[in-house]
């Protein structure tokens, strides 16, 4: 199996059909171990609010998306773990610190990163092996 550290920008595409979802999807593979740190369930709830508030999805169709989310095989991280090397690299990189949780974790792992956002791929890449989701995964 591959460890893959993902972000809430690739959780969020298994379940809200949008740009780039079929090739998240991919790393739902049984093949990938896929690890975030805790951050990722709030991170996920806030862009499902934003979505609600936004009128692109109803209440419930949220409540089923995080039941979903709950049924992932994700292996979870505890932000305190990795909080001093994830201010490390957000002052290295000029992230924040909640996106350098994940490169943290990739750099603790000895893994990839995968994320959906392209700005945080192209500044945080020479800091850990980061692929945008629509990047073949390595493996």
């Amino acid at each position: 199996m591959t460890d893959v550290v993902v972000d809430s920008s690739v959780a969020l595409k298994w379940f809200v059909p949008e740009a780039l979802s079929d090739e998240a999807a991919a790393f739902l593979d049984a093949s990938f171990t896929l690890l975030t740190p805790d951050l990722l369930f709030a991170e996920f709830g806030n862009i499902l609010w934003k979505k609600i508030t936004r009128g692109e999805i109803q209440p419930d169709e949220a409540r089923d998306v995080v039941a979903a989310l709950e049924r992932v095989p994700l292996l979870v991280v505890s932000s305190s773990r990795l909080l001093a090397a994830a201010l490390e690299i957000a002052v290295a990189y000029r992230r924040t610190v909640y996106d350098a949780l994940y490169i943290a974790l990739a750099v603790d792992r000895d893994c990839t990163f995968v994320t959906a956002d392209e700005r945080l791929a192209e500044r945080t890449s020479r800091a850990r092996e980061c692929h945008l989701v629509a990047t073949p995964a390595p493996g």
